[in-house]
């Protein structure tokens, strides 16, 4: 039995975005005391960096803290207040798509991250698309029998 699954192709990704008002993000002038705090409080284990102009800067994983913190040996919270965010953060890591991406080429994304950040043609942040709703949408596609 072969099972076939209908998918919008022409479907805007845009019905899947969070928007940024609803999603926890950090600026690139934050320290990396305020980004832990931030990541802790919310439970994250990444977050989105943006500039103060709203352009997409990146994501910083709690990985990014740890080699920080290894490789500068600086071990207090208080002494983390001298580092930014720009500091730890990893060129090129999580890249955004852009709000015309397919969804076949977000698929594909989320199946190496959790989530993927979403920018508008000026590179600004517009929010984020998790992997858990790109899933909830193929198995909605799949039909009401499928377990």
């Amino acid at each position: 039995m072969e099972c076939s699954v209908y998918v919008d192709k022409g479907k805007n990704i845009l019905f899947l975005l969070t928007p940024k008002a609803m999603v926890a993000f950090l600026y690139d002038h934050c320290s990396l005391r305020q980004g832990l705090e931030k990541m802790r409080f919310h439970g994250y284990t990444a977050i989105p960096v943006i500039s103060k102009d709203g352009t997409y800067i990146g994501t910083v994983s709690e990985g990014n803290f740890l080699w920080h913190l290894v490789d500068s040996g600086v071990y207090t919270m208080k002494l983390q207040e001298e580092y930014s965010i720009l500091d730890i953060i990893r060129s090129g890591w999580n890249p955004a798509i852009k709000i015309d991406t397919t969804m076949d080429e977000l698929l594909l994304r989320v199946m190496d991250q959790n989530f993927v950040p979403v920018v508008d043609d000026r590179e600004k942040f517009m929010g984020i698309i998790t992997r858990k709703d790109v899933i909830k949408y193929y198995h909605s596609a799949l039909g009401p029998n499928t377990p």
